[in-house]
């Protein structure tokens, strides 16, 4: 496994992006930094500058002025980076789809970037923090090939079909 991948799943500095979202998702995301919920025991540590981050927590459906500096703030964070969008709006617009002010959806105004952004998705109206907690495990648990984790792990040969 690639070095940068592994020091990536086992601390993740996020840095948060509101897209013209309507607050609810920062609400629920301000949540996950609460003792109630605790994200730093995960690793996951919210950070103020997009050079220090591991990863995007996006929010917002992506409107035109928005979609500017969401590919900017992307040029400048380490990569691999992941993203994750949050909610509805971040998923696929949500009721804003129409609206004459989005560029579109996330994963399209970054791609236009970087073709091979990785990109999760936690949908919700807000999603609920565990809903975040989960998402963001399970993408960095699909980040690391099961082979190699297994044979990391054990130490042991990696049978491709055990029938």
């Amino acid at each position: 496994m690639d070095w940068n991948l592994w020091a990536l799943k086992k601390s993740v500095w996020v840095f948060h992006v509101n897209t013209g979202a309507c607050n609810n998702c920062d609400i629920e995301i301000v949540n996950l930094l609460t003792p109630k919920f605790d994200v730093e025991r995960f690793g996951i540590k919210l950070v103020g500058s997009p050079r220090h981050a591991d990863a995007l927590l996006v929010t917002g459906g992506g409107t035109r002025q928005a979609a500017v500096r969401l590919k900017e703030v992307y040029r400048q964070t380490a990569k691999p980076c992941i993203v994750f969008c949050m909610g509805a709006c971040a998923c696929g617009m949500g009721i804003f789809e129409k609206g004459y002010h989005m560029a579109g959806p996330i994963d399209t105004i970054l791609r236009q970037v970087d073709p091979d952004a990785i990109i999760a998705y936690v949908p919700g109206c807000p999603p609920k923090p565990e809903a975040m907690i989960m998402g963001v495990v399970k993408a960095l648990a699909a980040l690391q090939p099961k082979e190699k984790y297994a044979t990391e792990r054990m130490g042991q040969a990696v049978v491709a079909n055990p029938a």
